[in-house]
């Protein structure tokens, strides 16, 4: 095989981030994608960089889009790239090359390929016969094509977006001898990477043409030091290929982790994706308390499909998180620095900082959030309850800092829908696991609303205990005290559903009759139970 023989794939992360789950306007069409490329060439201050204001300028006053769309959209890609916490507070910038190339790929959602989206399905597991295995692979051969297939077919366009308006006819064509210019093909690295010869070491599609032979192939001229427009869109369809880290090969040949029951299904491929395609992937994870902070997580992509009735904390800074028809758990999550995505959900839970919330198709779930953007509330929702960040760990804060996210500011309360969980209803959830630290507060507090809650709570339970201190009970009334106060405990227990939470926290060395009603009974608390007393 040639030394220089190149594979470039389409890179995972501007279609599982980037896209936005909704049809997009119909002014992010080719033709006005096409004005805009000229129009933004002829303005001072907006190329090679475009800004917030001339954005604006741009889609609210030439498009006439409203500014909460053509902001979110603006937010989206500032969010997808890769930025410090410090580079985010900055007034931002933006590639405008790189720009357009994301507002075209929004144009995913109308070839139908929203499977893509959110991610690939799982492969049922109900049968086990060849010929449910063969439409499984082929199911799943089919899903890791949408990407590739979208590249494939719309390259021409995309590679137009790039060219020098001046190197279009009148008519708006691509001349025969348009060329490409460097700075182009850097942008052109949104959406491609790729390899040499199948190597472990993958570039950027602008690093990966450095290379002599390949720029030869690819059509560089060194004389005008750019690529014939004709030549490179030949090379690329000559060496496109499949994402060697898409879910689907992630499903079928990353590694296998045993965290979880024999029905879990759980793989990663950390250990030798690049930045940007880890991927850790959890399916049926079901009845069961899982744990883990591991440094196998930092900056993982994760998703988690079909779990239920599970208790998962993923205490580690991550990229993005996907829960796609999960139902009866709860998620605790380690700061999240692009999105926090639940769609097709019922009766979740989800604890998390994240740099974007959004929500679909989903019943009475409930997320407690700290994030720096408006949450997007899309169709199909039910029964909702938004409300504040409400827990720690020790290292929260260094986590935060690592994936660009700031303690402000905090827009949970500013979704484009909202259904506020009332202060009355909030309560503080505490990790139950015993851990160093050196404080006990969440970083940021809490609104004052929700502090105010709290600390009415908290004085109610100081007056309920100094009531009970007060009454000098016998040993005898103590016990009899102390029973009844169990008895409403269980109780609670049971009727919430908090019951199997606290029994998985049991070490697997206990047997069954060691649950809680047996655990020691000299201090009770619970996130949300309203019965706490001390003896």
């Amino acid at each position: 095989m040639d030394k220089y023989t190149a594979c470039v794939w389409p890179r995972l992360e501007p279609f599982l981030i980037g896209v936005l789950p909704a049809t997009p306007p119909s002014k992010f069409s080719m033709h006005y994608l096409r004005k805009m490329a000229c129009y933004v060439r002829t303005r001072d201050g907006c190329f090679p960089r475009l800004g917030w204001h001339m954005w604006r300028h741009i889609a609210c006053g030439k498009l006439q889009l409203e500014e909460e769309l053509v902001w979110l959209y603006f937010e989206t890609f500032y969010l997808l790239m890769p930025r410090s916490a410090e580079q985010r507070l900055e007034w931002p910038y933006i590639s405008i090359l790189q720009f357009l190339l994301f507002l075209y790929l929004q144009q995913l959602n109308r070839i139908s390929l929203c499977t893509s989206l959110i991610g690939e399905e799982w492969p049922s597991p109900r049968s086990r016969s060849p010929s449910s295995s063969s439409e499984r692979d082929n199911k799943i051969s089919s899903q890791n094509k949408a990407h590739l297939t979208f590249i494939q077919t719309h390259l021409a366009e995309l590679l137009e977006l790039l060219v020098d308006p001046g190197q279009l006819s009148n008519s708006g064509q691509v001349l025969r001898d348009s060329q490409l210019t460097s700075e182009a093909l850097e942008s052109l690295s949104l959406l491609l990477e790729g390899s040499v010869s199948h190597s472990r070491t993958m570039y950027p599609i602008h690093k990966l043409l450095s290379r002599l032979p390949l720029q030869s192939q690819a059509g560089f001229s060194k004389l005008s030091r750019s690529y014939s427009l004709q030549q490179f869109q030949g090379f690329l369809q000559q060496v496109l290929c499949l994402n060697p880290f898409s879910i689907s090969t992630c499903s079928q040949s990353g590694k296998k982790l045993a965290w979880g029951t024999l029905k879990a299904k759980i793989f990663r491929n950390t250990h030798m994706a690049p930045l940007g395609s880890r991927l850790l992937l959890m399916s049926q994870v079901c009845k069961q308390m899982l744990a883990k902070d591991s440094e196998k997580l930092n900056n993982a992509n994760i998703k988690l499909h079909r779990c239920s009735e599970a208790f998962i904390y993923l205490l580690s800074p991550l990229r993005s998180v996907t829960l796609d028809k999960c139902r009866n758990c709860t998620l605790i999550l380690g700061p999240v620095g692009t999105s926090v995505h639940i769609q097709s959900c019922e009766n979740v839970r989800v604890v998390c900082v994240a740099g974007r919330l959004t929500i679909g198709g989903s019943s009475h779930c409930t997320i407690h959030a700290f994030t720096p953007t408006r949450p997007l509330l899309l169709p199909g929702n039910v029964s909702l309850t938004l409300g504040p960040f409400h827990t720690h760990y020790p290292t929260l804060e260094d986590h935060m800092a690592s994936v660009g996210l700031a303690v402000a500011p905090n827009l949970l309360d500013l979704p484009l829908q909202f259904g506020a969980e009332a202060p009355s209803e909030f309560y503080p959830l505490v990790i139950p696991f015993k851990m160093v630290e050196e404080n006990c507060e969440i970083p940021w507090g809490l609104p004052t609303d929700y502090q105010k809650a709290v600390e009415s709570r908290e004085k109610v339970i100081e007056d309920w205990q100094k009531t009970v201190k007060e009454a000098h009970l016998n040993k005898v009334q103590r016990w009899q005290f102390q029973a009844l106060v169990e008895q409403k405990f269980h109780e609670w227990l049971l009727e919430t559903g908090r019951r199997q939470e606290l029994d998985s926290l049991l070490p697997p060395a206990l047997t069954p009759s060691t649950s809680v009603d047996h655990w020691p009974s000299t201090f009770f608390w619970y996130e949300d139970c309203q019965c706490c007393i001390e003896f």
